[in-house]
């Protein structure tokens, strides 16, 4: 019983501690993303109004996302394309004109990867062709998305 104990209070101050953190909008307008106990930054959004949880990659040429959640999304493909990873290459389509959203800010017309592998459906990467469209500021622990000045 003793040690039943010992394990189920550190797996539950153990899972406290890996819990994400809540992304904040702030009144600005700002989406602030706390780095996660893995040290990436992951945000939830849509694309073409599917929800999906994104792993924010600003090593990532494009959106990518799992043929399911592109067939989900019903998006339509443009042309077959291969992407080179840090895993090797990989063959996948693009599609184009595809609106994407994290939090209040979004992209009405971006090329989206699809073919993304080792992701859950639900899952995908949150590309350049995004990132770029908004200032980003990592501080303190924080990635800030912020809409560009004009």
């Amino acid at each position: 019983m003793v040690w039943a104990t010992v394990f189920f209070t550190v797996f539950g101050v153990f899972k406290h501690f890996m819990k994400p953190k809540p992304v904040i909008i702030t009144a600005a307008g700002d989406l602030v993303i706390p780095r996660a106990s893995d040290g990436h930054y992951y945000v939830d959004g849509t694309v073409n109004g599917k929800p999906i949880h994104f792993l924010v990659d600003t090593g990532a040429t494009t959106v990518s996302v799992t043929e399911k959640l592109a067939s989900q999304a019903a998006l339509q493909f443009s042309q077959s394309t291969i992407s080179n990873t840090a895993n090797g290459q990989l063959k996948g389509w693009s599609a184009k004109d595809v609106s994407v959203t994290t939090g209040p800010l979004g992209v009405s017309s971006v090329s989206v990867g699809v073919g993304l592998v080792g992701f859950d459906a639900d899952q995908g990467l949150l590309g350049q062709n995004y990132l770029s469209k908004f200032d980003i500021e990592i501080k303190n622990d924080k990635m800030i998305f912020r809409e560009k000045a004009k």
